[in-house]
């Protein structure tokens, strides 16, 4: 957990932890942040959290993913890249391991516990030829969106049951539609310029827009980046009691998609993303 992210663990330092206070008064509706640290409390404080794992080639990474609304109560949703390179699914190589969940995940801490994982499932669309498609390309076209199921904690609860969850929907963006968004971004920890090293949950807030070069996905402004991926982007989001509607999933940053810097792109919810909450739901 403590080296996720680092592109050379045996030689990175420990991140510092982040002590920005708590502020309990609730962001006044519709006030755009185009990146702080989220202080406020809330639901979204034990829903959302960091989502850890180790890459085919040995490395650590990680994500963000929340738990949602489900009838198993054990459903999580997060980006498909932060669980498989495209390929075959048969293909171990093609599968990240080790994945596990942290709500609530607060400078190397576990509030809440920490929760394995029994399933994960991405779209069809991720089990293409690798040498004439990219993740890039899948998810560019809007299907980058994965379900995981997790194990119940060590002493019996659900997911749900400990953490809360957040409704999901599945339907059509809204251009200029108010999204927040949350994440644990972090990077290489030794680069001087990396803002945010995934201590704390980070917190952005504006008018949503589609990608100039990416259409099919839709983003605020915001200046989170690696380890944001999975994060949810929730459509009427109340700041008092931090509860919202999962409507999208990080996916990429204007590199990608395009349109003014510093904006982050999500996947949004369709038929694609419906169908794998659904197979969740059943396990």
């Amino acid at each position: 957990m403590k080296l996720a992210g680092a592109l050379v663990p045996e030689n990175t330092p420990m991140p510092k932890d982040d002590d920005t206070p708590d502020d309990p008064r609730p962001v006044p509706a519709n006030t755009p942040d185009p990146g702080a640290t989220w202080t406020h409390g809330g639901a979204v404080n034990k829903s959302v959290g960091r989502l850890f794992f180790t890459f085919s080639d040995g490395y650590d990474g990680s994500c963000t993913a929340t738990v949602v609304k489900s009838a198993n109560r054990s459903t999580i949703i997060t980006a498909a890249h932060c669980l498989r390179a495209v390929g075959s699914p048969a293909a171990d190589r093609t599968w990240n391991h080790n994945v596990y969940f942290v709500p609530g995940y607060r400078n190397g801490t576990k509030p809440l516990g920490g929760f394995s994982v029994k399933n994960m499932a991405t779209s069809s669309h991720w089990d293409t030829d690798p040498s004439k498609t990219t993740s890039e390309d899948v998810a560019v076209a809007g299907y980058d969106a994965g379900i995981l199921v997790a194990n119940p904690s060590a002493g019996g609860q659900q997911i749900a049951d400990v953490t809360g969850s957040q409704k999901i929907a599945f339907k059509k963006p809204a251009k200029d539609e108010f999204i927040h968004t949350f994440g644990y971004p972090n990077g290489e920890l030794n680069d001087p310029n990396v803002k945010y090293n995934g201590s704390r949950m980070i917190h952005c807030a504006g008018p949503a827009q589609p990608g100039p070069k990416a259409p099919l996905l839709w983003g605020e402004p915001c200046d989170m980046a690696h380890g944001a991926s999975g994060g949810p982007h929730l459509a009427q989001f109340d700041t008092r009691t931090g509860t919202g509607t999962v409507v999208g999933i990080t996916t990429t940053t204007d590199t990608l998609a395009g349109g003014p810097t510093h904006t982050l792109y999500a996947t949004r919810l369709g038929d694609s993303a419906h169908r794998l909450y659904n197979w969740a739901q059943t396990r």
